[in-house]
Parts: structure tokens; C-alpha cells; sequence
């Protein structure tokens, strides 16, 4: 892949993504596939005025590794050094970069269970962390092409040009042009008007039905608001968290959610794939489900903890957008929520409630927004599928027509 298009990318992410601030602290993840790139982003964020970068590398076969012989309790537990970090991240703020490569079905085979309870077990402990850094801090989530992710995606290619389809993909669903800062500018403000045209309709409920058997009606918290493309932290700074996007999202009234969704693309979740899965919801809850290809991993999902069984966000993606017009099939979450309408189960968004600035978390929450240590995206969207808005004045109003805006 040419480095000066690469330069691009590495400066977008930076800059326009994580919008790296002088003086500030960033610590970014990535996989082993791309150092070269890595040293770019990193490179970059110097540039910006960073006063300290921090790499840390991430390897699925070993996280197999350490599941399979560590204990429970070693993995459940908070060591001091974990805890000194946590305690770094709500005193420093620094910003989070997180350049995903990972391999779709790189942790197949791994303990579910054990590394469910885990993760239950341990996130008691670093809630609190999390809660007070909430809208504070700047961050960005990117994608690097591996090469078990490339091979993936292009079976017939060899190694070498399959990472090099899916660099030009994944540049050309970032906006990755002669301009790329230009034309993210353009696309938060296309988003911003959708976003605008919500808004001023007073949904009270969203209806999406598709001729695979979805038929779901989700209810909305009156004090919320649809948000698309970038955002701001509390002090002002606006970033672009994920790139690409091409959603408006909004965070829907925990226990309001009543009928059937199925899902339109397979879910790769902590390196397992799910696929051709359904989930019922009754009184906001998931109540029933079934996948026909790991079923455990998506019951791990939905019974984590009592949130993860509720709604946190109910994302509007057209079906004619740049990444479902790739024809590619990503599966990867960053990519494949954004070529279709997708729901979230688990944590719910503060920031999406006006005027969350002056209220506390626990005010968000009880107004609506659900909580939980999950977040876990499954895509919903369709060619057939329509929404329509049912308005707090009783009116209903179609909002997606054959997948499509129809406002």
C-alpha cells in the first residue's frame, strides 16, 4: 500500500479521530499485523504536541493461552500495578486509539465460560474507574488489515494481496481521498442534518419490520436525542470515535422494547463468530433467543449481567451506504454495524440525554439509559426493511422505506 496514503490515514486518526490535544497522554492498541502503520499513528500524534504515547500489543492467541491456564480467580482479579493504571486514566484522561486487525474466529475454541465469569467477576472492580472517566476523554476506533482478517474476507487471493484488498477497502469506507479531514467534515455535517430532521419529529416509539420475520417495536426516552458522527468530551473537544461510521444513533427507554428482530449479518464478538441468530423482547428484555451457529457465545452475551439482557442503542444506517455498496461482508462490528440498521445490547449512551452535561450518571440512568458492562452491536438492517416512527402527538411517520431514509 502506498505510504503516502497511509501517511493520510495515520494523520486522520490522529487528528481528526482521537484529535490529539499538546500535552496530552495517548495510549493506543493495536494488533502485531501492521507496526509500520502503528509507528505512522503513533508518529503522528507526536506531532500533534502528544508528551507520551503508549502501545500496548495485543495477540489472540495468547489471551487463548492465558484462559486456558490461568486460574479464575488470577483472571478475575485487579493487580495493583492493573489498579495504579486505572487509577493513571482518571487522573491523566489521556486519549484511547484502538487500530483493530483482529482474526473473526481468532479466539475459536477458547473457555467461553470461564472467560464470561471472568469478566463478570472483574468488572466490579474497574466500574468506578470507568464511570468517573465518562465523556472525559477522547477516543478513536480504526481498523488495520491482518492477514487471517484479509484471508477472511478474500479466500481466492493470496496472503500479500488480500491484506492489500482490504487496506484499499477499509481506506475507501474511511474517506481516506486527497482530503481525508475535508471529507469527514462534509460527512458529520450530512449526518447532522439526519440526525436534525429526528429530532424534531418527538418520537415516542421506532417500529422496524422486514420480511425476515423482525417485527419489533422499541420505545424511546423523551429527553433523548439521535447523534451521529462526531462527538465532544465534557471539555469541549470534538473527536470522531469510530471510523468509518455512517449511523444516527440514539439510546432507546430501558424495558420498552416488545416483538421479534432478526439478525441480517453474522456477529464476530471476542474473536467467535455468531450467525443466523433471533432474540424476542418483552418488557424491554430478551426473554427468548436462538443462533443457529454458536448459541453459547450469544446466551454469554445476553445473561453477562441484567443490563446486557436490555437495549442500549438503536442505530439508523441506510442500506445504499459506502460500505454495504462494498459488497463485502467485514465481519467485524466497526464495519458491518455501519452498513446496516443495527440495535445494541448492554451499556446505553449518557451523552445522547440533552443537557447530560449538568446531570450525573446515575441521572442518565434513571431516566433511561441502560447500564451495563456490555455493549455488544448486532446488525438489523435490510433491503425490505422499513421503520416508522410512532410521535409523542400521535402521529406515524415513515422514517426508512426498503431500507432506505424516507424521510
Amino acid at each position: 500500500m502506498n505510504k503516502t496514503v497511509l501517511r493520510k490515514y495515520a494523520r486522520l486518526i490522529a487528528a481528526c479521530g482521537a484529535n490529539v490535544q499538546k500535552g496530552q497522554e495517548v495510549f493506543v492498541v493495536a494488533g502485531l499485523d501492521q507496526p509500520e502503520f502503528v509507528y505512522m499513528v503513533v508518529d503522528e500524534c507526536y506531532k500533534l504536541g502528544a508528551s507520551r504515547v503508549v502501545v500496548d500489543w495485543d495477540y489472540q492467541p495468547l489471551e487463548k493461552l492465558h484462559v486456558r491456564h490461568q486460574s479464575l480467580k488470577a483472571l478475575s482479579e485487579l493487580t495493583d500495578w492493573q489498579e495504579a493504571r486505572w487509577k493513571h486514566y482518571v487522573d491523566r484522561l489521556p486519549c484511547r486509539i484502538y487500530l483493530d486487525s483482529d482474526d473473526p474466529d481468532g479466539l475459536k475454541g477458547i473457555n467461553q465460560k470461564k472467560m464470561a465469569q471472568a469478566r463478570q467477576r472483574r468488572y466490579p472492580l474497574i466500574k468506578g474507574y470507568r464511570d468517573q472517566m465518562e465523556n472525559k476523554y477522547q477516543w478513536c476506533i480504526a481498523a488495520v488489515p491482518g492477514a487471517a482478517w484479509a484471508k477472511k474476507l478474500f479466500p481466492h487471493l493470496s496472503k500479500h494481496q488480500a491484506v492489500e484488498a482490504l487496506w484499499q477497502a477499509i481506506l475507501a469506507t474511511s474517506r481516506v481521498d486527497d482530503d481525508p479531514v475535508a471529507a469527514w467534515e462534509a460527512h458529520n455535517r450530512s449526518l447532522g442534518g439526519h440526525c436534525a430532521r429526528l429530532n424534531a419529529l418527538g418520537i415516542d416509539k421506532l417500529h422496524y419490520t422486514a420480511g425476515n420475520g423482525t417485527d419489533l417495536t422499541v420505545g424511546m426516552i423523551p429527553q433523548a436525542e439521535f447523534k451521529g458522527g462526531g462527538d465532544r468530551t465534557l471539555s469541549g473537544v470534538f473527536f470522531n470515535p469510530n471510523i468509518p461510521t455512517e449511523e444516527c444513533f440514539i439510546s432507546p427507554m430501558r424495558g420498552v422494547a416488545e416483538g421479534i428482530v432478526h439478525a441480517s449479518k453474522p456477529l464476530s464478538h471476542n474473536g467467535q463468530l455468531i450467525d443466523r441468530f433471533w432474540i424476542r423482547f418483552h418488557e424491554g428484555k430478551a426473554v427468548e433467543w436462538h443462533a443457529d451457529v454458536n448459541e453459547e457465545g450469544l446466551t454469554h452475551i445476553i445473561t453477562m449481567d441484567e443490563g446486557s439482557a436490555y437495549l442500549g442503542e438503536c442505530a439508523l444506517v441506510p442500506y445504499d451506504s459506502p460500505i454495504s455498496n462494498s459488497g463485502l461482508l467485514f465481519y467485524n462490528t466497526l464495519f458491518d454495524e455501519n452498513a446496516a440498521c443495527h440495535l445494541a445490547l448492554g451499556m446505553g449512551f449518557a451523552d445522547t440525554i440533552r443537557g447530560f452535561e449538568e446531570m450525573s450518571l446515575e441521572e442518565c440512568r434513571a431516566l433511561g439509559v441502560n447500564d451495563s458492562m456490555m455493549h455488544v452491536d448486532f446488525m438489523i438492517g435490510t433491503a425490505d426493511m422499513a421503520i416508522d416512527a410512532i410521535t409523542r402527538d400521535g402521529r406515524t411517520v415513515p422514517v426508512f422505506r426498503n431500507g432506505n431514509w424516507a424521510l
